[in-house]
C-alpha cells in the first residue's frame, strides 16, 4: 500500500457527513468509505499522498471544532501490505440496529440511464435519538419545502439521520422545520446542510 491512509472518527452521522465533505474538500484524497463502530462515533477513511492526508485531516479537525464537537485523527503513512484487509471486506447490514456496517459508493452505483449534470443540488441531514421523532421530523421537513427524500441512515445507540436533497434555500427550510418537529418524541442530535457536498461523499448515499 503506497498512499497514505487517513482516519477521522467522529460522532453521528451528520457530523461525520459534514466533516468528511470538508476533508475531501481540502486536499487530493479519495474518500474510501465511513465505517460505523457501533455505538455513536463513525470513522471516515480516505487515502492520498501523505502531505495530503494530513491536509484533509486538519480540515477535518478544524470543522469538528466548528460544530462544537471532537474529531479523533490519525494518518498512517506506509500501512502493511496485509492491512488492507482491515479497509476492504465484504457490507453487511448489522442485525443489532439494521444499518449498514460501512457506507461504500458501490452500495449504490449510479444508474446506467442516468444522465450527467453539472449542478449538484444540497444536502440538509437532521438526525435524532430515537425513531418516532425522526419519522415525525421527516413528514415535516416534506411537508414544509420542496425537498427530495435521499434516504433513511441508522448507526447504532438509536440514532437515525434522515437524508434531504434539493436547491439551498429549500433544504434550509425543511431541515429548519425538522428540528422544531423533534419536541419532546426524542433527542436531536445535530441537523446541517451542506450547500454543495463533494461528490465522494453524494456517492455513499442513496440515488
Amino acid at each position: 500500500m503506497n498512499l497514505a491512509l487517513g482516519l477521522i472518527e467522529t460522532p453521528g452521522f451528520s457530523i461525520t457527513a459534514l466533516v468528511a465533505d470538508q476533508a475531501m474538500k481540502a486536499a487530493n484524497v479519495r474518500l474510501l468509505g465511513i465505517e460505523t463502530t457501533g455505538n455513536e462515533n463513525l470513522m471516515i477513511r480516505l487515502e492520498g499522498e501523505v502531505a495530503a492526508v494530513q491536509s484533509a485531516i486538519a480540515a477535518a479537525e478544524w470543522r469538528a471544532e466548528q460544530v462544537g464537537s471532537h474529531a479523533v485523527v490519525r494518518c498512517l503513512s506506509r500501512p502493511a501490505a496485509a492491512f488492507s484487509a482491515m479497509l476492504h471486506f465484504a457490507n453487511t447490514l448489522n442485525p443489532l440496529f439494521g444499518g449498514r456496517d460501512q457506507f461504500l459508493a458501490t452500495d449504490y452505483p449510479e444508474p446506467a440511464n442516468k444522465t450527467m449534470s453539472t449542478k449538484q443540488e444540497a444536502i440538509g441531514i437532521l438526525e435524532t435519538q430515537g425513531l418516532t421523532a425522526i419519522l415525525e421530523a421527516t413528514d415535516v421537513m416534506l411537508k414544509s419545502a420542496n425537498v427530495t427524500l435521499v434516504g433513511k441512515e441508522k448507526i447504532g445507540a438509536a440514532y437515525v439521520a434522515v437524508i434531504v436533497r434539493g436547491d439551498v434555500a429549500a433544504v434550509t427550510a425543511a431541515v429548519d422545520a425538522g428540528s422544531k418537529a423533534v419536541g419532546q418524541l426524542g433527542k436531536l442530535i445535530a441537523a446541517h446542510v451542506i450547500a454543495r457536498p463533494h461528490d465522494d461523499l453524494v456517492a455513499l448515499l442513496p440515488k
